[in-house]
This record gives structure tokens, sequence and C-alpha cells, in this order.
């Protein structure tokens, strides 16, 4: 069994990521492990660089294979705003509940057909040598008029998924892994790295 260091201090995201790769021949542990590796900030200009940029250096810091990921909302109605923003659009130390409000709010009373948006979801596994795997997924759906759930966390409340009639935040989590952005984006990339160790 690979150790899979995910390159977050989020617990929520190394929980969901252990559902997600249940199964699946690795050990995912989160950077609680290694206290003393910093991440570098998020200055790529996409989801994929974000993604490599964390996992390359947590894995030269750990000398482990480190997996990374960088995700977002995509609102078309924003001009695909707020992306790679999402989680500090209205700040970096805003509450999720904030940042769903702020949201609702730049909507306003926008129809519901022009509501459309898209998790969108960048994994990156990283080797110490440098060497790189990367996925990327996204997830459709549409942004309710107001939260519900109490299920998932981030966006999830406002994210309504037409073919299920619920929001990411309703669903059961096995549901959610299923079709999510990040769950597709990272049974990908996990799929790449054992082709690779297969030969």
């Amino acid at each position: 069994m690979k150790r899979l260091v995910v390159a977050t201090s989020n617990p929520h995201k190394v929980d969901e990521i252990r559902n997600i790769l249940h199964g699946f021949p690795v050990d995912v542990v989160g950077l609680d492990k290694y206290p003393d590796t910093e991440l570098p900030e998020e200055t790529g200009q996409t989801f994929t660089e974000n993604a490599r940029l964390k996992a390359c250096a947590a894995a030269r810091k750990t000398g482990e294979i480190c997996l990374a990921d960088d995700s977002g909302i995509c609102v078309d109605a924003l001009g695909g705003a707020p992306g790679i923003h999402s989680n500090r659009f209205i700040g970096d130390h805003s509450t999720p509940e904030e940042r769903n409000q702020a949201l609702l709010r730049l909507l306003g009373r926008t129809p519901e057909d022009q509501r459309s948006a898209r998790f969108a979801c960048a994994a990156c596994i990283a080797f110490p040598d440098g060497k790189t795997l990367e996925a990327f997924e996204t997830c459709e759906g549409v942004i309710t008029q107001r939260p519900s759930g109490t299920g998932g966390f981030g966006y999830d409340p406002i994210f309504f998924i037409p073919s299920l009639g619920k929001t990411l935040a309703e669903v059961p989590q096995e549901v959610k892994n299923s079709l999510s952005h990040r769950g597709k984006a990272m049974r990908a990339v996990i799929g790449k790295l054992l082709q690779q160790a297969a030969g």
C-alpha cells in the first residue's frame, strides 16, 4: 500500500479524499503528520497550476508522494467567478457561510435559468523527484436562492444538482463522492498512479 500525503491542513478535505479513495491500495494521511510543512501561496492562474504548486512543494518537503487539489465554484452569470478565488473572494478569513451569502447577494434576483455553475477540481500527484500526474474534472449544477442541507462543506449548501433534485449538502457522502468534481478528479489521478506503478 502506498502512502499518499494530502497537501492540505483542512481535515474535512482529508476525510473526504480518504472516503473517495476507499478501496484503492493507498494510505491517505494529511499534513498534520508533517507539521513543519508549509504550503506556498496559490499564485497560479489556473486550478491546475495551484494544485501543482502545492503538491510539488509538499513532496519536496516531506519526501513522500503527495496529492494536492485546487477547486472552486465557477458561476456563469459572474463570468466564471469566483473561480480560483473561491476560498478568499471576500477575504482570507471569511467563513464558508459568509462566502455563500456573498455569492447569493451577487446573484441577487438572477433567474434560475441563468444561475448555472460548475464546481471544478484539478488534482495533482507529485513525487519527490518533481514528476507529476494530473487530472481535471467538473460537476455541473445551479446556484440556489438560499442554502439547504447540512452535509458537505464550502459551497455545497447552495449548489443544486438538477438530476438529483437536491443540493450537494443534502445528499449522502457516498452519493456526493460518486459525482462530485473532487471525486472524479481524485479517482482519475489515482488511476494514473496505479497504472504507472503497474508498469
